[in-house]
């Protein structure tokens, strides 16, 4: 009888929270645990840094809940502060400060304005770059032509 090697269980590494989100290649969704237990799913919308003065800065998640929340419309996203637990664990706790919770928002509404100026600014350069390349190469088209039109031509006397 043969003997074949026992495949091992895998043991699952505990994911820190934090990496998760601020890693920009994840598209997963974010599911989190209500205080009832019951797990609710999200889609990760923004990772905001934010200070609250001039020595507390604070990381606060932005997420959009997929599945139905009572008191959320479709369109709301909910604003999370980054916190630890006492094992020093990353939680998200929902952001019940009113007014904060808005600032947060318009700080992202405020980076989604910049980085599409931003966007609109390169594409703006990137055309302007071929415009400039573009008469050059017709210039050089037409030259060329003329030119073998000029040597191409018998001349009789």
């Amino acid at each position: 009888m043969e003997k074949k090697p026992i495949a091992k269980k895998e043991e699952k590494k505990p994911v820190d929270l934090l990496d998760v989100l601020l890693d920009q290649e994840n598209r997963d969704p974010i599911v989190l645990q209500d205080e009832n237990g019951r797990q609710l799913t999200f889609e990760q919308v923004a990772v905001i840094p934010y200070d609250l003065d001039e020595k507390t800065r604070k990381l606060y998640v932005v997420l959009k809940p997929v599945d139905k929340i009572d008191g959320i419309a479709d369109d709301e996203a909910v604003v999370f502060v980054c916190d630890q637990d006492k094992a020093g664990n990353t939680v998200l706790k929902v952001e019940e400060n009113e007014e904060l919770a808005i600032s947060v928002f318009d700080k992202y509404y405020d980076l989604l304005e910049e980085a599409s100026a931003k966007a609109k600014k390169e594409k703006k350069a990137a055309t302007a770059k071929k415009t400039e390349k573009a008469p050059a190469k017709t210039a050089t088209k037409t030259a060329t032509k003329t030119a073998g039109k000029t040597a191409g031509k018998k001349t009789t006397k």
